[in-house]
């Protein structure tokens, strides 16, 4: 879920900011925003991912 979420930001922060030079490594292509933010939103929504523990 997290990598879906981040990777539909990554796209829109792409579209609407991205990089108008090309010199950013990450925001100038399309892939590399989109990979990025999914990787980047899957780390986040695990860490907030509730456990559960049964005894």
């Amino acid at each position: 879920m997290g990598a879906v979420a981040g990777g539909i930001g990554g796209f829109l922060y792409w579209k609407f900011v991205g990089c108008s030079s090309g010199t950013c490594m990450i925001t100038s292509s399309l892939r590399n925003s989109t990979l990025y933010f999914a990787f980047m939103g899957a780390i986040l929504f695990r860490i907030f991912k509730k456990e559960n523990h049964t005894s």
